[in-house]
């Protein structure tokens, strides 16, 4: 398992297809946390898990792999894929996540998947939206349980049947990793290479390329779940069978492994998303109330409107040496000031500006004057 020098030790990521661990998996990864991290499980804007301070790399990797989410070393760093969050459960045009999960299992099975570079995403829309927004590479979308769209980088759209969903995306990242050379998103690529590359889509779907966008015709205005709105999946949500889902958020998106280990004891399925919410599924509205009296004391928000659902950083100083400022003690500083109008920020300490959101923001830079708030910030692509 890779893992990256930081100031306070190693650090290693665990990738998450589709945002989605087990009661299980969560439990372990906890575990992991207490004993060779700083005892804290951080999501990232991709909605995947880093461990920091990690004092033993190699014990890491071994228990990683034991809990089951290294299945495979080779593929450790391109099991990129973002699915909608609320699949199957609230809304959308289709139930996508075992699209999601058949190319999760395709990438793994595929030695020539392991040339992607760590930064290629893939991506499975249901319809709300939430995944063409974060600008993925290659993303299907549906458009009704049997039938969707590809996007190649939102352009141009192939019509595939649902079944053909998975061998359309794997071709096209089969045909980048042939020509990418240093090319690190399908967006790098010129006109002539994106048509190449949607060929290799319309080879396997047998329909010819239209042009227009993905992202505005993946957006269903009459798909109103919390999704498609700004608003954090935060509270308390009913799914369409009749069931509770429960959205919170941690702050600094820092999950201490204590309340992990809670979490996982709920026992039901558990979907981390790109905005760094958490997702208990499932539920049952009685052991929903017992989940936010238990886990709200113990630093789990379940209020839409608090600071630490649109406040986002970097790690900051002294965790990371080319920090400018110790950004994590300034931003809760700003979260006692904060209010639902400001919008959503990310504070960083450098121009690296790492963590930054998939959505619409504003960055706030340190530089050696204190920090600099650079206005609107795009969807980061």
């Amino acid at each position: 398992m890779t893992t990256h020098a930081g100031a306070d030790g190693a650090l290693a990521r665990v990738r998450l297809p589709g945002g989605r661990i087990s009661p299980a998996e969560l439990d372990a990864l906890a575990d992991i946390a207490e004993r060779y991290g700083d005892g804290h499980l951080e999501i990232t804007s991709r909605a995947n898990i880093q461990l920091r301070g990690v004092h033993d790399s190699s014990s890491l990797a071994d228990s990683v792999a034991g809990a089951g989410l290294l299945p495979s070393p080779a593929h450790e760093r391109v099991r990129n894929l973002a699915v909608s969050s609320l699949t199957g459960r609230i809304g959308g045009r289709a139930d996508v996540w075992p699209i999601g999960a058949a190319l999760d299992a395709a990438i793994l099975a595929d030695p020539q998947m392991s040339g992607l570079p760590g930064k290629f995403w893939f991506g499975v829309d249901d319809g709300h939206g939430d995944v063409v927004s974060l600008g993925t590479d290659l993303t299907y979308v549906a458009e009704d349980p049997g039938r969707g769209v590809v996007a190649v980088a939102g352009l141009p759209r192939v019509d595939v049947a649902s079944s053909d969903a998975v061998a359309a995306l794997v071709s096209a990242a089969r045909h980048f990793v042939d020509i990418r050379v240093d090319r690190w998103r399908v967006s790098d690529l010129n006109a002539g290479e994106l048509a190449d590359l949607t060929a290799a889509i319309t080879e396997i779907t047998g329909t010819s390329p239209s042009s227009g966008s993905v992202a505005a015709a993946g957006m269903d205005p009459s798909i109103t779940t919390p999704a498609s709105e700004d608003a954090p999946l935060v509270g308390w949500f009913d799914q369409d069978d009749g069931r509770v889902l429960l959205g919170g958020v941690v702050e600094h998106a820092r999950l201490p492994a204590r309340l992990a280990h809670f979490l996982a004891a709920v026992d039901r399925p558990v979907i981390l998303t790109p905005r760094r919410e958490i997702l208990v599924c499932d539920l049952d509205e009685g052991v929903a109330e017992a989940v936010v009296r238990v886990l709200a004391p113990m630093g789990m928000i379940y209020d839409a409107r608090s600071p630490w659902a649109r406040l986002t950083s970097c790690v900051g100083a002294p965790g990371c040496a080319s920090a400018l400022a110790p950004v994590r003690d300034d931003l809760a500083q700003r979260a006692s000031t904060w209010a639902v109008e400001d919008g959503r920020e990310h504070w960083v300490g450098c121009a690296r500006a790492c963590g930054r959101p998939r959505t619409d923001h504003t960055l706030v830079l340190a530089d050696p004057d204190g920090y600099r708030r650079i206005g609107s910030v795009p969807v980061q692509r």
